[in-house]
């Protein structure tokens, strides 16, 4: 586990309106000795995981030891329509990473963009004054680096950040890249990092089909001013939540998952409330003939 103090914060107050000792437990460790053996173990019946495509498919193959009942939440490229932001330096499994822009509006956009990109304030994340964090580890700040790199050999363009802040720490600046096409390495991959790219298009129909054409399908945003617009393309995205000129409102009520390499299974809502039953048929008779059996032969 990379930052366990969050977790660990957690169960500290789940003891404030009173569970018993042992309800909630956070057990830190590596695959080794946490991970596989929890995801192994008999006594384990559900199993919800968080986190990247390739640890999920190991989940899935312990889980099948026990037939333990599971649901994945995989994050993604998030599908938008202009929509994106730098929250939590990007390390948020709906980040709005790609931004698809009609062509007429992208460099007024860009502009816009880095304008509050300048204002924001990247330091320690218990500084009240701190819009912006770390990354987890140094492993990530190698890989922006890497990935930037190789986006730039595409032909992307670094329009703001684009290289770590000389200072201690895992510190990135946020960095927005323009694209030409989708095919740019920062445009159809996950990144969990403070990037995002931003890709023009011409008609409502190229835009629909750059957004689907990530395997990833968990969150995406549509801003526009025609209602009808919004009705017709959200209902064309491939993902488990559109959000229509805002992004990443959640709520108790709303089931929170996504499709294809999002994975499967909801947070939130009623269906989450099925994801963690199980049904169950019971049958009485309350008379004091005997009940048919429907299916011996008459």
């Amino acid at each position: 586990m990379l930052r366990p103090l969050r977790c660990l914060r957690s169960q500290s107050w789940s003891k404030r309106p009173g569970f018993p000792a042992g309800v909630v437990s956070v057990i830190t460790g590596d695959a080794e000795s946490c991970a596989i053996p929890l995801t192994r173990h008999p006594d384990v019946d559900r199993i919800a995981f968080t986190g990247g495509p390739e640890t999920a498919r190991h989940v899935v193959r312990n889980s099948a030891e026990n037939f333990a009942v599971t649901s994945l939440e995989l994050g993604g490229a998030a599908n938008g329509l202009i929509a994106g932001n730098f929250g939590a330096s990007g390390q948020s499994c709906v980040a709005g990473s790609r931004g698809l822009i009609h062509r007429p509006i992208l460099e007024a956009l860009i502009e816009r963009i880095v304008q509050t990109a300048q204002a924001i304030v990247v330091g320690d994340p218990l500084d009240t004054a701190t819009h912006l964090g770390p990354l987890c580890t140094k492993a990530q700040i190698d890989h922006i680096v890497a990935i930037l790199a190789k986006a730039r050999a595409q032909g992307a363009h670094i329009r703001f950040g684009g290289a770590p802040l000389e200072r201690p720490g895992n510190y990135m600046a946020p960095t927005l890249v323009k694209c030409e096409t989708h095919n740019i390495e920062t445009a159809h991959v996950e990144l969990f990092l403070p990037i995002m790219s931003l890709i023009p298009f011409d008609t409502e129909e190229e835009a629909i089909s750059l957004a689907n054409s990530t395997p990833f399908g968990l969150g995406s945003g549509v801003f526009t001013q025609n209602l009808a617009r919004a009705h017709r393309v959200s209902k064309r995205l491939k993902a488990g939540i559109c959000w229509i000129n805002t992004y990443r409102a959640i709520s108790p009520i709303a089931p929170f998952g996504g499709y294809n390499h999002s994975g499967y299974g909801r947070e939130a809502g009623v269906d989450a409330i099925y994801d963690y039953t199980r049904t169950k048929t019971t049958w009485i008779n309350t008379s004091d003939t005997p009940m048919a059996n429907p299916f011996v032969m008459r």
